[in-house]
């Protein structure tokens, strides 16, 4: 399998565990409801879109730190979006602790990481 078609799939199986995962109710996607639902401790991963402006990946990246959630650079907000079925968002939360660590691990497989900055 060369590289190229393997990255590809590997984006589109994170991009379905991701709209599996709002189809059974496991997300929060937007950055003020995500926020909220990390400060009551109900997100075990956030997902940010990498074409996310500087300053929501920097307010993003505060909130996760201090309540110590992972925080992943993956797609683009189109893509995210429509995966999830919604429009516009550039950041999403997983609820579900198996779903987290599910994507977190496809997401390092397929060269992401975490956001630094």
């Amino acid at each position: 399998m060369n590289t190229e078609y393997k990255d590809a799939y590997q984006k589109k199986r994170i991009l379905g565990m991701l709209g599996i995962s709002a189809k059974a109710g496991k997300i929060v996607c937007g950055t003020d409801a995500t926020i909220d639902e990390i400060e009551r401790h109900k997100v075990g991963l956030v997902i940010v879109a990498e074409n996310a402006s500087e300053k929501t990946q920097k307010n993003i990246k505060f909130i996760c730190d201090k309540n110590k959630v992972t925080i992943l650079k993956f797609g683009n907000i189109d893509e995210i979006s429509k995966a999830i079925g919604n429009n516009n968002k550039a950041i999403i939360g997983i609820k579900s602790k198996s779903l987290s660590e599910e994507i977190e691990k496809l997401i390092k497989e397929n060269g992401g990481d975490l956001l630094h900055g």
